[in-house]
């Protein structure tokens, strides 16, 4: 090896030392950063609570349990158990204070700085007032799939991307377990907990029908709107929506067991059977138009409800979802919603 070629490997070699130490030091930076502006995601989250993902349950809420749970299937179980407790739900209702998020790693290094932002937002209201929260990973959504739903784990698997799995990953976890799902570019406006207020379940007169509508139990499920277009204009499709009224699923709120979740994955499993080998517009068969249409189908098992699938124009009773989603480039407050009493 010739003087010169030796000289450029070692001047190759020190340039390539180097860049390795600065990208370290730029990453302990970094994670130093993270950890002073955002120190609930390193609080909650990261490093991971155990297999599945990340999770937190108020110590209050563990007084008498036995044992720490191992994955996260075993923890949403628990938390879902202890969430039974009026005090433990949001006011006015039967849905459990428990919020419940997705993402392929537990290492918020790893995500991008609106979702670190959004997240901690989440992480701050779940402080505040002690709810548990969920962070599952692709890990953990398996285990999920394999306890609770097994006979649903070849189509779930048979979608065609993460975003359809999502998709039907949030009403399994609200059927089983209940509580506020939010997307991980979405924050919350106004802390879940205060959500519904008491002037939100007073009797309410349809413009159209004269009808009241009147219930004294507990509200089982808060949803927002996504599209609320007058019903006689090609507005709606203009604007790319299926439906004049379209429900919004990148957050929403459930007591466990809501038969609207039970027609969700019916209608998904019926799709899945009939599609064959098909290419399906996401939108339809797992997103909001599916969501929106497993709503419309079920009004039967609604009873005396705020129901508010309306348009605007009716002057209908709205209930905001009290979140905005952070889509890339824009941040769009959620539209309004309705909110069920069954």
């Amino acid at each position: 090896m010739g003087p010169q070629r030796f000289k450029r490997q070692f001047i190759v070699a020190i340039l390539l030392a180097a860049s390795i130490i600065w990208l370290m030091r730029s990453f302990e930076h970094e994670d130093a950063d993270v950890a002073r502006t955002m120190p609930l995601l390193q609080k909650y989250i990261h490093p991971p609570s155990g297999k599945g993902g990340a999770w937190y349950i108020p110590p209050s809420w563990l007084e008498n349990a036995t044992t720490a749970p191992e994955s996260i299937v075993d923890a949403a179980k628990l938390a879902s158990d202890k969430a039974q407790a009026p005090e433990r739900q949001i006011t006015l209702s039967s849905i459990p204070m428990i919020v419940h998020q997705t993402w392929k790693t537990t290492d918020p290094q790893t995500w991008p700085p609106p979702i670190r932002q959004s997240t901690e937002s989440w992480l701050r209201a779940v402080e505040q007032d002690q709810m548990a929260y969920f962070l599952w990973d692709d890990e953990g959504i398996n285990q999920f799939i394999k306890h609770f739903e097994p006979g649903l784990e070849t189509q779930f698997y048979a979608l065609g991307s993460n975003v359809e799995r999502t998709d039907v990953f949030r009403i399994l976890v609200s059927k089983w377990i209940g509580g506020v799902y939010g997307d991980m570019d979405t924050e919350p406006l106004r802390k879940p907990k205060s959500w519904i207020n008491a002037s939100d379940t007073q009797p309410w007169r349809d413009p159209d029908t004269g009808a009241v509508y009147r219930s004294t139990k507990p509200v089982r499920a808060i949803v927002g709107l996504e599209a609320d277009c007058p019903p006689g204009s090609d507005l709606y499709w203009r604007m790319g929506y299926t439906h004049p009224v379209q429900l919004t699923q990148w957050a929403f709120a459930w007591a466990p067991g809501h038969p609207i979740l039970q027609m969700f994955l019916d209608r998904f499993s019926a799709a899945m059977q009939e599609r064959s080998n098909q290419a399906v517009d996401p939108l339809v068969l797992t997103g909001p138009v599916a969501f929106t249409e497993a709503v419309q189908s079920s009004r039967g098992c609604l009873g005396a409800a705020h129901y508010g699938v309306q348009p605007r124009e009716r002057q209908i009773r709205q209930y905001g979802v009290e979140t905005r989603n952070r889509p890339v480039g824009a941040t769009t407050p959620s539209s309004a919603g309705l909110m069920e009493e069954v």
